[in-house]
């Protein structure tokens, strides 16, 4: 019973809808409306300004960190109940928000918040990447599918050191929901039509 409950209440974390939050107390805006129509932390940016998307972007990695920790606060025995798949269900939730209609964002921050909790290593080499990737193409979409893939990439490397399979499956899938997600972003690359960031 307590599993079906963490489960329940990961989800309902990753549904928490920020933007939409944010977007309509502060600013009056629905920001499924505005911009590319979605509910994540870049088309806060772009919608409700820098101050908005700062803060979807930390909300929605709070809420996969907080839904991954879920297992340690109700007390049940790691080796009975992976973290990383409450976590996973937290992204699942982000994505198919069961308070915004099932339309949500495109995984990459609460998928962040996951990592986070699980293995601040990975967290960090991921933000580095992406920023690396922002500086040198300006398109957040593409620095998002490139982290999703160092990510990968990281994970299948501790998994040959560490033994360390789960989270080299999560992370695989997290990877998978983020380059999936971002198939439209990737077509407008390809025809020059994807806005790019000014401010790095």
């Amino acid at each position: 019973m307590i599993y079906a409950i963490i489960l329940i209440l990961a989800y309902l974390l990753g549904s928490i809808p920020s933007g939409l939050i944010v977007g309509k107390l502060f600013y009056g805006i629905d920001i499924r409306q505005h911009g590319s129509g979605n509910l994540g932390a870049t088309n806060s940016f772009r919608t409700l300004g820098k101050k908005a998307g700062i803060a979807v972007t930390i909300a929605d990695i709070l809420k996969g960190t907080l839904a991954t920790l879920l297992p340690i606060l109700f007390g049940v025995p790691l080796e009975h109940f992976h973290p990383l798949l409450v976590g996973l269900i937290a992204v699942i939730g982000h994505m198919f928000p069961i308070f915004a209609g099932f339309r949500g964002g495109k995984a990459v921050a609460t998928s962040g918040g996951v990592i986070l909790a699980y293995s601040p290593i990975l967290f960090l080499f991921v933000i580095i990447v992406f920023l690396v990737s922002l500086k040198i193409s300006k398109y957040v979409s593409l620095s998002s599918i490139i982290a999703g893939i160092a990510a990968i990439v990281y994970s299948f490397v501790d998994m040959l050191i560490q033994q360390d399979w789960p989270l080299f499956v999560v992370v695989f899938a997290l990877g998978f929901f983020v380059i999936y997600r971002h198939r439209a972003n990737i077509k407008r690359i390809r025809e020059k039509t994807e806005p790019k960031v000014k401010w790095i």
